[in-house]
């Protein structure tokens, strides 16, 4: 089968495409016939290797997939030609891979395989930092930066359906347009904008309530200043590559709270409070009140151009890889 392999750390050319042999399924597992795979910013900085207790290289990336059962192994209940999508540890960028039966849910009615692959991490991150973390009541005012991203476009749809007054940062004009078309009431082109000073201005100085942060380094600390009194902010990822760190005195002074979250360690340790999302989402899905933005396709052979493609800022939504 064909696979992409990072084969030593470094730029996108650093993903190779390679011959592999088809995986088989242990107990528990199945392996699926890999119809869509999603892209995550977290794959690139793996591929980079700055990615905190990522893989060693030589490794197959892919964080998701979605496609067809192939085979099941002991134990599993599921039959030949079910759809389905995965959650993996690793691995979705190859014609075929194996999985937890755990990590599988059933594709809803109606959706693309393309779609199905953007759905798991992006809304259940998105939905766990909103409500699981962050606490988001209706009402309540909501700052989203990279508002026209994977989580970002999934965030904007849960908060405005959730009653709350959204505030979400772009780049572009093409990616503020989506965003708004979403339910962002307040689109911020932060590169013509301080978005603390849109937040002071629609806040009468007061601030939002909540803050979804993914980036670090100063907008990690300008976040916190558009923070209100008893504010939140949820942060979970570091697309800058620059960490950053809030003081403890001034949280005290302030009232405000710093949570953070990673999809892949709060599955591992607390699967069940993720996964109480997925019942709202699937709903959400089957309603048509919820959408995965699927951005751009590439085949699968082409990853290294996904890669790039994301990495100069051109993508919106999701983006994913299709095996020819």
């Amino acid at each position: 089968m064909h696979a992409i392999e990072v084969a030593a750390y470094g730029d996108s050319d650093a993903l190779e495409v390679t011959e592999r042999e088809k995986p088989e399924p242990g107990p528990g597992e199945v392996r699926i016939a890999v119809e869509a795979a999603g892209i995550n910013f977290a794959d690139v900085m793996q591929r980079r290797g700055v990615y905190p207790g990522g893989p060693d290289a030589p490794y197959v990336p892919g964080m998701e997939a979605a496609g067809t059962v192939d085979a099941a192994g002991e134990g599993v209940g599921l039959d030949e030609g079910d759809r389905v999508v995965a959650m993996l540890g690793g691995g979705g960028y190859a014609e075929y891979v194996t999985a937890n039966a755990q990590m599988l849910f059933p594709i809803p009615e109606g959706m693309s395989f393309e779609e199905a692959a953007g759905f798991p991490v992006q809304f259940l991150t998105a939905h766990c930092c909103l409500f699981g973390w962050g606490g988001l009541e209706e009402g309540e005012q909501v700052l989203i930066q990279a508002a026209a991203g994977g989580v970002g476009t999934a965030a904007v749809q849960l908060a405005s359906n959730a009653g709350a007054e959204v505030f979400g940062t772009a780049s572009t004009q093409k990616k503020l347009d989506l965003a708004a078309d979403l339910g962002c009431d307040h689109p911020i082109q932060y590169t013509d904008v301080d978005f603390r000073d849109v937040v002071d201005k629609e806040t009468d100085g007061e601030g939002v309530d909540l803050v979804l942060e993914s980036v670090g380094d100063d907008v990690f600390d300008r976040s916190l200043d558009a923070l209100a009194h008893f504010g939140r902010l949820v942060t979970y990822g570091v697309a800058s590559g620059v960490p950053a760190s809030a003081e403890n005195r001034r949280l005290l002074f302030e009232n405000k709270s710093v949570h953070g979250f990673h999809l892949g360690q709060a599955s591992s340790h607390d699967p069940s409070r993720v996964m109480a999302a997925v019942p709202d989402l699937t709903s959400g899905f089957e309603s048509g009140e919820l959408e995965v933005i699927v951005g751009e396709t590439f085949p699968l052979t082409e990853a290294a151009d996904a890669h790039q493609f994301i990495e100069d800022r051109k993508s919106t939504g999701k983006v994913v890889l299709v095996p020819e």
